[in-house]
């Protein structure tokens, strides 16, 4: 991994790329979105500054276990500009993700446990099925494949 000197405050997209691990097009990707951002140079080049590492293994952690970037985004806009998110910050911005992480978690387990019994046909009435119409909730409102589950 290429070492970056500490003199230098900061980064060019490569090395952000090569230290981070996160491809160019994800840098540019993440700075359209605003989970990261750069100033330009009098030849028009991106730089970031030495925080951007940090926000971007955020991003990246978040993204692992299925945080939403418009999510990650708003957590990142909790913290000041231009300070390198720390352990604290994890913590207190990942804590709000917790219970839609143990839903998550719920959720898979359901499918490991009953994905035999499923064929993924999506129709939201069968009164057995555990995974996408528990207690069969949707078929006591309509029948056929009109609809999924989000919150009965």
């Amino acid at each position: 991994m290429p070492q970056i000197p500490e003199k230098v405050h900061e980064l060019t997209v490569g090395q952000l790329s090569a230290r981070s691990g996160a491809a160019v097009s994800a840098l540019h990707f993440y700075e359209a979105k605003g989970l990261i951002s750069s100033r330009r140079t009098s030849g028009n080049q991106r730089r970031y500054s030495r925080d951007a590492l940090r926000r971007v293994a955020f991003v990246r952690a978040a993204q692992r276990v299925g945080i939403p970037l418009a999510t990650i985004r708003d957590a990142l806009g909790q913290l000041p500009e231009e300070r390198t998110p720390n352990r604290e910050d994890w913590a207190r911005l990942s804590e709000n993700w917790r219970a839609v992480l143990d839903e998550r978690i719920q959720q898979l387990g359901r499918l490991r446990d009953h994905l035999t019994d499923c064929i993924g046909c999506g129709c939201l009435s069968l009164e057995t099925c555990v995974l996408s119409n528990p207690d069969d909730v949707f078929g006591e409102r309509l029948t056929g494949s009109r609809l999924w589950p989000g919150k009965p």
